[in-house]
C-alpha cells in the first residue's frame, strides 16, 4: 500500500516542480530527494528543498525553506515535522526542544490534535517520533535513545521509505558514546539506500559519518568523493568529504574540500565575509600544518586573533589554532608564544591558551612560567568539569585531563624526574585511549604517545619509542611531526626500511611546504634515491 502512495505523490512532487519552471529540482544543488506527502503542489518545492537541506545538515536554512512550504499550505502537517526536526542536531549533541515545541505547537496545542490534521497513518507515525525525541521527560541521551527505537519502528515499518531508512541511521550516529557496532549498522543501512538512491544527500553524507575514523574510513572514500558532486551548493557537504580524508591522512583533500566548503559559505552568505575561523576553518589550519604550510597556517590564525575582539566564536577559534600551531611548530615565533589571548573567554577556551603557552615553555626549559600556567590550567580543568558543556561532551573534559597530565609529566621531565614523567605520560596514553573516537583534527593537541614517544627516543629507547609512534598514527594518520618522529626511531632501531617509508610520506605530505627547516632537508635527504635511510 504504502509503495502504490508514495508512486503517486512522487509524480503529483515531479509536476509541481515542471508547473514552477524546473525540468529537474533546485534541490540538485543538495542532492536528489523525493517524499511521498499529503501537502499541497505549491508546497512541493519548498517543502523538499528543506528535507534536502536537512540531510544535509544545512538547519536554519531548512527551517526556513520549511517555514516557506507552511505558507504555502498552512495545513501541511510535514511541513511543521520538517522544521521541527531542523532543531535537533544529533550527531552535533545539541537540541533546541523549546523551539521545536513551539513550531509543533502552531500545528496543534496537542499530539491529538496534531494527528488529527496528518491525513494518512504514515505521517501521523513520523510526527509521533517527535513527541518522544521532544519530550520533557527524562535526560537527553534517554531521550536519544527512545527516539533512536522508536525511528526504528519507523523504519521496519515502511521498508520502502528511504527518509525512515536514513532516519534511524542518523538516530544510531547520534548514540554516545560511540560505538563501532552502532556505527557500523548505521553504514548498513546508509549503504543500502545509497546502492539505490546513488544522489540522495542522507544516504551519503550518514555513510561518511559512519565511516569517519581511520579503522573503516576507505570503506568511506567512494561516498566522500561523489557527496560533494552531489550537493556542491551544501557548505555542510564540502567540509563533510574531509572526515574520510583526514582519517587517511589524505592532507591535500582535507585542504581542498575544506577551501572549498569556506567559499560556499561566503558565497550563500552574499556579503563580505568575516574571517574564518569556524569548524571547517580549524580543519584547514590542521591540514595546513601537516603539509609544512605554516604561512598559510599563521594567515588563518592571526586573522582570527584579530576579530576575536568582538566575536567569541573567532576567539574559540583562535585559542584552537594557536595551541595547534604551537604543538607543530618548532620553534615557536617569540609573539605567537607569548600572546596570552585578546579577550578572556570561557574557562575551557582559557585552558586552551594556557596550556600552548606552558608546553612551549616547557619545551624551551622555562619550568617558572610553566609552574604558574598549570595551577591556572588547573582552576580551569575543574571549573570546566562542571559546565554544561561537560555534560554533553565529556570527552573534552576528558582530553583536558590528559593534556594536564602531559605538561606535568614534562614538568617532572625538565625537572630530572624521568621516572614520574615517563609513568605520567604512560598514564596519559592510557587516558587518552580510552576517550571514545573523535572525528577530525585531535582532541588532544599533542597526542600522548607522540609525546610518550618522543621522550623515549630522546632517552635512548627508538624500539620501545617506535612502538609509541605507530600507536599514535593508528589515531591520527599521516601526521607530519609523528612521522618524522617514526621514521628517526626506525633509523635509530636499524630498520632502514622502515624510516625510508617514512621519511618517503612525510616528503610528500611537504611538498608545498613554505618553509625548507631541518627536518624538510632530512626527510627529503632520506627519501632521495638511492640513499636510503641517511639523513
Amino acid at each position: 500500500m504504502y509503495a502504490s502512495h508514495a508512486r503517486a505523490f512522487v509524480l503529483t512532487v515531479a509536476a509541481a516542480f515542471l508547473l514552477a519552471g524546473f525540468a529537474r529540482p533546485v534541490l540538485a544543488q543538495f542532492g536528489e530527494v523525493s517524499f511521498a506527502n499529503s501537502g499541497a503542489p505549491a508546497a512541493q518545492p519548498a517543502f523538499l528543498r528543506g528535507l534536502a537541506l536537512l540531510h544535509n545538515f544545512q538547519y536554519p536554512q531548512a527551517a526556513a525553506a520549511f517555514q516557506q512550504a507552511q505558507k504555502a499550505d498552512p495545513k501541511f502537517a510535514m511541513a511543521y515535522w520538517g522544521e521541527a526536526m531542523t532543531y535537533n542536531h544529533g550527531v552535533w549533541r545539541e537540541q533546541d526542544s523549546v523551539a521545536a515545541r513551539a513550531t509543533l505547537a502552531r500545528l496543534g496545542a496537542t499530539p491529538a490534535e496534531r494527528l488529527a490534521k496528518a491525513p494518512t497513518e504514515r505521517e501521523k507515525d513520523y510526527l509521533r517520533t517527535l513527541d518522544v525525541l521532544y519530550s520533557t521527560a527524562g535526560t537527553k541521551a534517554g531521550r536519544d535513545s527512545a527516539y533512536a527505537n522508536a525511528v526504528a519502528q519507523l523504519a521496519l515499518r515502511y521498508p520502502d521509505d528511504v527518509d525512515a531508512q536514513l532516519f534511524h541511521a542518523l538516530s544510531l550516529l547520534s548514540l554516545f558514546p560511540r560505538t563501532d557496532s552502532t556505527y557500523l549498522r548505521a553504514a548498513s543501512i546508509a549503504a543500502k539506500v545509497m546502492r539505490e538512491h546513488p544522489q540522495h544527500p542522507g544516504a551519503l553524507h550518514y555513510l561518511i559519518h559512519a565511516y569517519d575514523d581511520p579503522a573503516h574510513a576507505k570503506l568511506g572514500l567512494e561516498a566522500a568523493r561523489r557527496y560533494s558532486k552531489v550537493a556542491p551548493n551544501a557548505a555542510h557537504a564540502q567540509h563533510m568529504t574531509s572526515h574520510i580524508f583526514i582519517a587517511l591522512g589524505m592532507w591535500g583533500d582535507v585542504v581542498a574540500a575544506n577551501e572549498v566548503a569556506i567559499r560556499t559559505v561566503e558565497t550563500a552568505q552574499g556579503a563580505v565575509p568575516g574571517p574564518p575561523c569556524g569548524h571547517p576553518a580549524l580543519w584547514l589550519h590542521y591540514a595546513y600544518l601537516q603539509q609544512g604550510r605554516f604561512a598559510d597556517a599563521r594567515r588563518m590564525m592571526d586573522a582570527c586573533r584579530a576579530a576575536s575582539v568582538d566575536s567569541p566564536g573567532a576567539r574559540h577559534g583562535y585559542a584552537e589554532m594557536r595551541a595547534q600551531y604551537i604543538v607543530d611548530a618548532d620553534p615557536t615565533p617569540h609573539d605567537v608564544a607569548n600572546d596570552p589571548g585578546v579577550v578572556k573567554g570561557p574557562a575551557m577556551m582559557q585552558f586552551t591558551l594556557d596550556l600552548a603557552t606552558a608546553y612551549d615553555a616547557l619545551r624551551r626549559g622555562d619550568t617558572t612560567n610553566a609552574a604558574a600556567l598549570i595551577e591556572r590550567m588547573q582552576a580551569a580543568h575543574t571549573t570546566s568539569s562542571t559546565s554544561a558543556m561537560a555534560k554533553m561532551m565529556p570527552e573534552m573534559v576528558s582530553a583536558m585531563t590528559v593534556s594536564m597530565d602531559e605538561i606535568r609529566a614534562l614538568m617532572l621531565l625538565r625537572r630530572g624526574n624521568k621516572d614520574g614523567g615517563v609513568a605520567l605520560l604512560r598514564r596519559a596514553a592510557a587516558e587518552e585511549d580510552a576517550i571514545p573516537f573523535v572525528f577530525g583534527p585531535p582532541e588532544v593537541e599533542k597526542p600522548s604517545h607522540e609525546l610518550l614517544g618522543e621522550t623515549l627516543l630522546a632517552m635512548g629507547k627508538p624500539a620501545e619509542a617506535r612502538r609509541e609512534f605507530e600507536l599514535a598514527l593508528a589515531r591520527t594518520p599521516g601526521r607530519s611531526l609523528t612521522l618524522l618522529d617514526l621514521a628517526r626511531a626506525s633509523r635509530a632501531a636499524g630498520d632502514s626500511a622502515a624510516a625510508s617509508a617514512a621519511y618517503k610520506q612525510l616528503v610528500s605530505n611537504w611538498h608545498r611546504a613554505d618553509v625548507v627547516t631541518d627536518a624538510v632537508r632530512e626527510a627529503r635527504s632520506a627519501a632521495a634515491p638511492g640513499r636510503g635511510s641517511k639523513p
